[in-house]
């Protein structure tokens, strides 16, 4: 078989993760053939795929004898898909996810920070933002410390602007009004400056080159999450809840509110997921709702203590009982982050001779 026959053959074939062909998500990067080998290289959507060699299998079993007793010699790239649609307001971010919660109290900031270094992990270019004015947790939970500095910035047409510089945080950018209030002072504001300063944080505030930027929205339903769906299209929303009814009361209606402005849910994590509150109650609330299950995050005092310290990136370090947890929930949204640029994206037209 020629390179151009064993891509043809494999772009038939349908991802076992996605469920959607090789071609539509690009995964064969390339094909080399060698008189005893057979080179090919697979592009993944987003470092996080999970059980990747399930993959080299299906190539494997799908070429067999056309081979021809040839070595099969898969390996494997990454390059991030994204939706893009900050570049209206400047941003060069792929996606931005939003972490949201019904209610305060079920560890939406932890979730979100964990989120975030979990992507950090398998290596993609992450950005931390904390949109909740009124409780900032992140700069305690990621053990960031300073303030944004201002500085100039020019532009290739020789204009000169400003732009806020986040705060770096073991590698990666976060920034919240935390970083720019005294600790015990109390926010006071109305919704125009919420919106003044969201879009500060985001139109003029140098990211710079990111694959994802997760942003920790404030409990409950209100004028951020129209904000953002106001400045830039996301790639989804996240919903953070505990097991109980009460909880999940309060996540159905921020699943209610995401909807109506547009954002689409990529799904729900259950936090705190053990015998105090119990377990369970989320899976089968998203099943209801015909929603992603993300997973479940167990109420585990490593993560409180690890927060308390301003050490959430060191859960993915330490070999301890949440870190396949927070992996497993990490790949499950990236997964389902690349699911929905490649649904949502049109197919392409084809041209009738």
């Amino acid at each position: 078989m020629t390179d151009a026959e064993i891509r043809s053959k494999l772009g038939q074939l349908t991802d076992p993760e996605l469920e959607i062909s090789f071609d539509r998500l690009g995964l064969i990067r390339s094909v080399q053939t060698t008189s005893d080998a057979i080179k090919i290289e697979v592009q993944l959507p987003t470092p996080a795929y999970p059980g990747r060699e399930r993959i080299g299998d299906l190539i494997g079993s799908t070429l067999g004898s056309s081979a021809g007793g040839r070595k099969m010699d898969v390996t494997y790239s990454w390059q991030v898909l994204g939706r893009e649609t900050g570049g209206k307001i400047g941003l060069r971010i792929k996606n931005v996810v939003a972490v949201g919660s019904g209610k305060g109290g079920v560890g939406k900031s932890t979730t979100a920070a964990s989120l975030a270094y979990g992507l950090k992990h398998f290596g993609a270019k992450v950005g931390l933002l904390d949109a909740d004015v009124y409780g900032p947790s992140i700069p305690l939970l990621t053990g960031a410390k300073g303030t944004p500095i201002v500085r100039e910035v020019e532009l290739p047409n020789g204009q000169k602007i400003q732009r806020l510089e986040p705060i770096d945080a073991d590698g990666m950018k976060v920034l919240s009004i935390g970083f720019l209030i005294r600790e015990n002072q109390a926010v006071i504001w109305r919704g125009p400056m919420l919106h003044k300063l969201l879009t500060q944080f985001l139109q003029e505030t140098d990211w710079g080159e990111l694959d994802y930027l997760i942003i920790d929205l404030p409990p409950g339903t209100g004028d951020v999450s129209l904000t953002l769906s106001q400045l830039l299209g996301l790639a989804g929303a996240v919903v953070v809840c505990t097991p109980q009814k009460v909880a999940l009361l309060d996540a159905v209606k921020a699943i209610s509110m995401f909807d109506q402005v547009k954002i689409p849910v990529l799904g729900i994590v259950e936090n705190m997921s053990g015998e105090i509150f119990g377990r369970g109650g989320a899976k089968a609330k998203a099943a209801e709702l015909g929603l992603p299950f993300l997973g479940e995050i167990p109420i585990d005092a490593t993560i409180r203590v690890r927060g308390d310290d301003g050490q959430i990136a060191s859960l993915f370090e330490d070999d301890n009982p949440v870190k396949p947890h927070l992996l497993r929930m990490t790949e499950n949204i990236a997964m389902q982050i690349a699911k929905r640029v490649i649904v949502d994206a049109p197919m392409p037209s084809l041209e009738i001779l």
